[in-house]
């Protein structure tokens, strides 16, 4: 599982993203007040997946439709947690550098199958989407920021709060204007440094958000991170501004401001990262 020290970058779809069966049970559910918000829920699905991965393993468990809610405007907005994909992904994570012999009682080799479909599915797109919706509104990265996602988003989106016990930085953003962030991002990349890994996973980025609806609304939290950084280092976070402006840079040929940028993001990040160890 997961680490709580993680961050997240979700999309939140409309009710018109998804079948008539589905925005009926995604209206009664928000209209109920089931919904946790993002303070409690990785909370909530870290303990999900650890039960289901002790329910004996006669079949990857069904697991209860579970969302954040957001209201944007006079818009109901729903991220869905997908803990089906969590709980497989989890099993095969269960599995890794542990001996056969423990790795099989623990997770049995037909159940490592299933959820190695699972993932494989997802990840590839090949089949065709349940509900016509994507599979995964949510990525999970732990101790740290992939940078590429600072590319979504701007500065000048950002909400924190730094009052009472429970600290959030987060960005949201409609999603029209991620894909066109995105996409500017992948002509610039592409240009000045060709099919670099950077180049790579902002398109693979780009692809992701171009899957949900056009109405949708983007967001970076940076969740448990929160705990480890200081308040004025979270005051004063521009890591959406130095993407931007590293970007800029490699635009106009820039290669020295461009390479400032980045290594300022990197060492940025990189400190946080180094806290795993003294975990």
């Amino acid at each position: 599982m997961p680490s709580l020290f993680a961050s997240y970058l979700r999309v939140y779809e409309p009710l018109t993203a998804f079948d008539r069966d589905r925005q009926v049970f995604w209206r009664r559910y928000a209209r109920e007040g089931r919904a946790l918000g993002p303070l409690e829920g990785p909370v909530r699905q870290r303990t999900a997946v650890l039960e289901a991965l002790g329910a004996g393993w006669t079949r990857l468990p069904d697991l209860p439709d579970e969302a954040y809610v957001l209201e944007w405007g006079d818009t109901l907005l729903v991220c869905p947690w997908n803990l089906r994909l969590r709980v497989a992904e989890a099993a095969l994570n269960a599995r890794d550098g542990v001996p056969s012999v423990l790795a099989d009682a623990f997770v049995p080799p037909v159940l490592a199958g299933q959820a190695k479909a699972i993932v494989e599915d997802w990840r590839s797109g090949a089949k065709v989407l349940e509900h016509g919706v994507p599979r995964v509104h949510e990525q999970i990265a732990t101790w740290g920021v992939p940078l590429r996602w600072f590319v979504f988003v701007d500065l000048d989106e950002r909400e924190i709060n730094l009052t009472g016990g429970k600290r959030t930085l987060r960005y949201r953003t409609e999603i029209s204007k991620a894909r066109r962030r995105a996409h500017r991002a992948v002509s610039v990349l592409r240009k000045s440094l060709g099919d670099a890994p950077i180049t790579d996973a902002v398109e693979e980025g780009t692809r992701w958000l171009e899957e949900f609806h056009p109405r949708s609304v983007v967001e970076l939290d940076y969740g448990g991170l929160t705990g480890l950084l200081g308040e004025e280092a979270l005051a004063e976070d521009d890591s959406p501004g130095l993407a931007a402006a590293g970007l800029s840079a490699l635009s106009r040929g820039d290669a020295d401001a461009a390479t400032e940028a980045y290594e300022k993001l990197v060492a940025r990040w990189r400190a946080v990262q180094l806290l795993e160890r003294c975990n």
